[in-house]
């Protein structure tokens, strides 16, 4: 009961959320000047005329944005304006699992390596692979993911010559940018790690697992784990925020077709529509995760109770 209350109150703050995003968004784009109509090709005024009752612009500005709102109720973002016989709804369906796909395995990268290196670098504490993992962690963090992204491909795709330099489909293909994704998290999460299991490793029950004769490894990842993931799990919420952003970048330089790539050529050519149906779709996913995020944190700690 506590978990449909809670799941209902975020389901409230999310319509909330996406609403007030909807709107200043909308009237945002329009301030802006030029529009989806404007390019290199002059229109003459009969043809803009019929484009402009097509896409339903020679409205008043409030009819517009009621119609729109009421076709986003409806999951119906409209057509789009660049992508000609194409509607946004069909966009966002190609784009979206590229996009997903490229953020997990970006995710699964951060995670791995960022915990596997908080934890060997809390039990070595002091070690040559403290300080070394360490030092990664600090320059993942430090190095944007397009300037690292622009290194590997110099160093594996024209040196090394061990991936294609760009495109989708293949797992050679997705190596690379999912790994650029991922780098900078992983050297937060492992910083995370070693900070969480320096504090866990000091309690009175790992010193009474030791004095039971319980193995190091069992001590350390059965009863010093759990405890040091809660920091990391609080910060998989703004991570998985920042992985889909990150994407936007990565996405046009690797040239893979996901929602990044389809987001930021809305937002070039000023396609309204499009660039709306995926700053809403990023909005509902994020607080989606979030959500998520929060569920697991109380899972992991039954003292933490769900508001």
């Amino acid at each position: 009961m506590q978990v449909l209350t809670f799941l209902l109150k975020r389901f409230g703050w999310m319509i909330i959320t996406v609403w007030i995003v909807f709107t200043i968004s909308f009237f945002l784009m329009r301030q802006i000047p030029g529009g989806p109509l404007n390019g290199e090709r002059v229109l003459s005024e009969a043809v803009r005329a019929r484009l402009e009752a097509r896409y339903n612009l020679d409205a008043p500005i409030s009819e517009q944005y009621f119609s729109h709102l009421w076709n986003t109720v409806q999951l119906d973002f409209g057509p789009s304006f660049k992508l000609q016989d194409y509607t946004v709804n069909e966009v966002l369906a190609q784009g979206f699992p590229v996009s997903v796909a490229l953020g997990i395995l970006g995710m699964v990268f951060a995670i791995t390596i960022g915990m596997t290196s908080g934890v060997i670098s809390a039990v070595r504490r002091n070690s040559a692979y403290d300080y070394s993992f360490m030092l990664m962690a600090t320059l993942g963090i430090a190095i944007p993911n397009f300037v690292l992204a622009a290194m590997l491909i110099v160093i594996f795709v024209f040196n090394l010559q061990m991936f294609p330099a760009a495109g989708w489909g293949d797992l050679s293909q997705i190596i690379l940018p999912a790994f650029c994704l991922g780098a900078p998290f992983a050297g937060y999460i492992a910083r995370l790690t070693r900070t969480g299991m320096l504090e866990v490793l000091s309690n009175d029950y790992i010193r009474t697992a030791y004095a039971k004769g319980l193995s190091p490894r069992t001590v350390v990842l059965k009863h010093g784990l759990r405890g040091a993931l809660l920091p990391v799990v609080s910060y998989l919420g703004p991570a998985i925020a920042g992985i889909l952003t990150g994407s936007l970048v990565l996405e046009r330089i690797f040239v893979i077709p996901g929602m990044g790539s389809h987001f930021i050529e809305a937002a070039i050519q000023r396609d309204y529509t499009l660039a709306m149906g995926a700053l809403l779709t990023y909005t509902v996913l994020l607080f989606v995760m979030n959500t998520l995020v929060d569920l697991a944190y109380s899972i992991i700690d039954p003292r933490v109770k769900l508001e």
